[in-house]
């Protein structure tokens, strides 16, 4: 692995330290009128998710950490676990759902997912920014009361709940952000 200086430090960064992965998350450079500039550097761990603040001088050095990106394909769910195939080998991974977090609701068989690895381990995954669902319920439209543009409660097909224009009705196809699981736009 690279070895960095402690001053090389920036945002975004992987390094190891204290036998752990990670990331720095801000950085500020200090010049104090005594004694040698340092990087004080905020760190978060990967996989656990604690935070440290450090302070690096220019003369430490650490290792940077580059994460093995793949792409790979949702195949299914069975008992909380979520099973995906590496597109270049054909192998097979399976990772709990609390490891996807929220954005498991969006999974939809045969989607690609872009699997973040350190040491053939998987410590991330990225879905599409958007995805194509169908709505099962919409509420009425309520007439009058508001020249503001309203949004109506719709139940999709993955039993989420959010807001859609009055326009939006049952059986339609919407695009859906998954960062948030807003409405974007009706599908073509």
């Amino acid at each position: 692995m690279p070895k960095i200086s402690g001053n090389e430090i920036r945002p975004g960064t992987m390094i190891e330290y204290d036998g752990g992965l990670w990331m720095a998350v801000k950085t500020q450079k200090v010049k104090p009128g005594k004694g040698g500039a340092y990087n004080q550097v905020e760190l978060k761990h990967v996989t656990q998710g604690t935070k440290l603040n450090q302070r690096f001088r220019s003369d430490e050095t650490v290792e940077e950490i580059y994460l093995e990106k793949k792409d790979f394909q949702f195949l299914f769910e069975s008992g909380g676990m979520l099973t995906f195939m590496d597109m270049a080998t054909y192998d097979q991974i399976e990772l709990s759902k609390d490891f996807v977090g929220d954005q498991a609701a969006f999974l939809q068989e045969g989607m690609k997912t872009l699997v973040q690895l350190y040491e053939g381990k998987p410590i991330g995954i990225a879905l599409p920014q958007q995805v194509t669902l169908t709505v099962t319920e919409a509420d009425p439209v309520l007439k009058g009361g508001t020249a503001a543009p309203s949004y109506k409660g719709a139940v999709l097909e993955n039993g989420m709940k959010i807001q859609v224009p009055p326009f939006i009705e049952a059986g339609e196809k919407i695009v859906v952000s998954t960062e948030d699981g807003s409405y974007v736009r009706r599908a073509e």
